[in-house]
């Protein structure tokens, strides 16, 4: 038995492939952890000519969800736009453990390897299925074996076990995997089956998005593809923070032109920043994040930046605007939110409350302004912006509220606001046992102090 697995980018580990291939076949599973075209070292990229793009795929167990592409989505020779693109991907039906997918291909092929390329910012990025094959002649062959029948019962033969999930977060990001032969072919198929499963139970989001089934012949064309895989202009380096560790990847192939200022400004604040946010924002057993990527992209819009899938998006077009300006401020808001990490509360609490948007950014927005920034003012209280001033208005305002409360209240207020948004313990009730006052009442106290200050009218 031979069994790979190479990893990209902020991947160290893909759990349950050891001993779930047959004899000589190799399993490989990489993964971008943002857009980096399907650009993989093993997996070759998506192909638009290969033996399944004329064959019929079928849903033999399970239902397609109903945001769902149709299954023929997956040999059409495309894959997604963007992390979260269920237009393009297709996925089975939310809640439900995945299902069983024949890919008849019409004849017998001599397969060479089998390809699957899947694409979201959570957890519906990884891919967890097992493969089987058939030349379809054997007495006992079942075409379309349900659930709770065992397909090598029925004329099928094991190929593969494949899962492509981290131990440590999410997996977000682009997963590309192959299943060949160590040498020679796969075996005579006219059909394969997967039998897919869901990568998490947390909620009724964990089946994969997928984009691309591709099936290689020993005989047929050498792949060709549709995918554009880009030059790829990295920079990887590692902050410490005593024995924390954190390994950055910073890809600036989609910009060229900002791969100097990120070594020169970007790398500077993420070695001195990284480290510090998790200092600031502490909860008991708690440590941030080991591997961050940030990637610049142009399919944005007016978005400058956003975090997920383990990893920050940055606008091109607006950090070349910002870059001496509001930039830097907004990666390190972007890094607050892989640092807060609050998803971990469905995993650690059993009845997780929902932390109010507001506190989400309003803490990240604190940190931005109060504490890397503050110099700017860029969240101070104006006659213009007056009107807007409620605590729960979220980002900079609420930033300004947050920032009074702790100065007037409780200089701990910011570190036991996070640490119950990541515990899933969030209650407006908290505000009074910590500060003594209701919130309402403190957000009506923070707003007349802002009105004396500027003369106005409360």
């Amino acid at each position: 038995m031979s069994v790979q697995a190479v990893f990209w980018g902020w991947s160290t580990a893909v759990a349950g492939l050891a001993a779930t291939a047959a004899a000589g076949v190799d399993v490989r599973a990489e993964a971008n952890a943002m857009d980096a075209s399907f650009a993989f070292q093993s997996v070759g990229l998506p192909a638009n000519n290969d033996a399944a793009t004329a064959a019929r795929f079928v849903l033999v167990d399970g239902a397609a969800d109903r945001a769902s592409a149709p299954p023929d989505a997956l040999h059409d020779g495309r894959v997604q736009a963007s992390e979260d693109d269920p237009s393009r991907s297709f996925f089975f039906q939310a809640g439900s453990d995945g299902g069983r997918l024949l890919i008849d291909l019409g004849r017998v092929v001599a397969v060479r390897e089998f390809r699957s390329y899947s694409w979201h910012a959570g957890a519906r990025g990884p891919q967890v299925y097992a493969l089987y094959g058939s030349d379809g002649k054997a007495l006992a062959f079942k075409p379309e074996p349900k659930r709770g029948v065992d397909p090598r019962t029925c004329g099928w033969r094991f190929v593969a076990r494949v899962d492509t999930r981290t131990r440590d977060d999410d997996g977000g990001g682009q997963h590309g995997v192959s299943v060949r032969a160590g040498s020679g072919e796969l075996g005579d198929f006219r059909y394969l089956l997967m039998d897919c499963s869901r990568t998490e139970n947390r909620d009724p989001f964990g089946n994969t998005f997928f984009g691309e089934i591709d099936v290689i012949a020993a005989d047929g064309p050498a792949p060709t593809s549709g995918v554009v895989a880009l030059p790829r202009i990295q920079e990887r380096f590692v902050a410490t923070n005593g024995t924390r560790r954190c390994a950055f990847t910073v890809d600036a192939t989609a910009a060229p032109d900002l791969a100097e200022w990120a070594a020169t400004r970007l790398k500077p604040l993420l070695l001195t920043w990284s480290g510090r946010l998790e200092e600031l924002l502490p909860s008991d057993g708690y440590h941030g994040p080991e591997r961050i990527t940030l990637c610049f992209r142009t399919d944005m819009g007016g978005t400058p930046a956003s975090a997920g899938g383990g990893g920050v998006n940055l606008n091109a077009e607006w950090f070349r605007r910002e870059r001496d300006r509001e930039a830097p401020g907004a990666v390190v808001h972007e890094l607050v939110h892989l640092v807060q990490n609050y998803g971990l509360a469905k995993r650690t609490n059993p009845k997780p409350s929902a932390t109010p948007g507001w506190v989400v950014e309003g803490i990240a927005d604190y940190v931005r302004w109060f504490l890397f920034e503050p110099e700017t003012g860029g969240a101070s209280i104006t006659p213009q912006s007056f009107a807007r001033a409620r605590y729960d208005a979220s980002y900079r305002v609420s930033a300004n509220f947050l920032d009074w409360a702790a100065r007037t209240c409780d200089k701990d207020l910011v570190r036991k606001l996070n640490a119950a948004a990541r515990e899933g313990r969030y209650s407006d009730a908290l505000w009074q046992e910590w500060t003594g006052k209701p919130l309402e009442a403190l957000g009506e106290a923070w707003r007349r102090e802002h009105a004396e200050r500027l003369g106005l009218a409360f």
